[in-house]
């Protein structure tokens, strides 16, 4: 009786889950099926999801319309540099706070976490005149730069956390062998930090590949354009055409899922910032 309950009450979740899956994909299944139209479908009443016969050469029009491979590269240089930083740089600092002592360490790990507070738009312009007067405007380093100087505040707190469950008693006995803190993090640390790297590494593509304001304060020509701020280039200077649009606003989306598609093996993982409990 009682399998019957639980399997019943599974049933109800999965039917659930299922049905808030449906609403999230509606989105995608629209400006999916909205690239393959023609443009008589467009404002055809009531409107179909899906044309009755696709045409896919609206990928070929959107490609050849504006300088897409372009500032696809520009996405890419842009998103890999914000990449490598955060990798490079968040473990670091992370386990400096999480395995090495020295005085003041709590206090600025606070510090530090207190600027998630901190709205954007309060450190914009300071943010903007450092990076005039060092003459990086119309650059990518004022995109690329910040995540090599310790990676962003929550990225840290998720990968020290990460590192606050793994035994104290395992990077002792590593330093009794005779392993320095450089062993210790390369050989120990990042091996079994995969799934929270692997975390933040699809949170920082995310937010790199989709960033809008940053190219929009900092980026002028339009050489320079990443796809986030040539996308609405596109639509105001090209005219409405909301199936060529919607083909390369798919074309945008793809990197994201096949990144998404690689990463999911570590993101629940990551998620519940799992480890060895000390």
């Amino acid at each position: 009786m009682q399998s019957n309950a639980q399997l019943i009450v599974k049933l109800v979740v999965y039917f659930l889950l299922c049905i808030i899956a449906f609403i999230y994909l509606l989105p995608f299944l629209w400006m999916f099926g909205t690239s393959l139209k023609a443009d008589t479908e467009l404002l055809d009443f009531p409107p179909k999801f899906f044309p009755s016969k696709p045409h896919f050469d609206n990928y070929a029009k959107a490609i050849n319309r504006f300088p897409f491979w372009k500032y696809f590269l520009n996405t890419v240089i842009i998103t890999a540099g914000n990449l490598v930083g955060v990798i490079v740089s968040a473990p670091l600092v992370a386990y400096g706070f999480s395995k090495v002592n020295w005085k003041g360490r709590d206090a600025m790990f606070f510090i530090m976490l207190s600027t998630v507070m901190i709205p954007g738009a309060v450190t914009m312009v300071p943010t903007f005149m450092i990076f005039k007067n060092l003459g990086w405007l119309d650059t990518f380093l004022p995109l690329i730069v910040p995540a090599f100087l310790g990676g962003g505040a929550m990225n840290v707190f998720l990968i020290k956390q990460f590192f606050s469950t793994i035994p104290n008693d395992m990077i002792e006995a590593a330093r009794i062998d005779g392993a320095n803190d450089w062993t210790i993090f390369r050989k120990i640390m990042l091996p079994l930090s995969k799934p929270v790297l692997a975390l933040i590494s699809l949170f920082t593509f995310i937010g790199s590949w989709n960033n809008y304001m940053g190219p929009l304060i900092y980026i002028t020509s339009e050489e320079k354009y990443p796809l986030a701020l040539g996308m609405p280039m596109f639509m105001n200077r090209y005219g409405t055409y909301w199936n060529q649009a919607m083909a390369a606003a798919t074309l945008t989306f793809l990197p994201t899922l096949i990144f998404f598609l690689f990463a999911q093996k570590y993101l629940i993982e990551g998620i519940k910032l799992s480890g060895m409990k000390s």
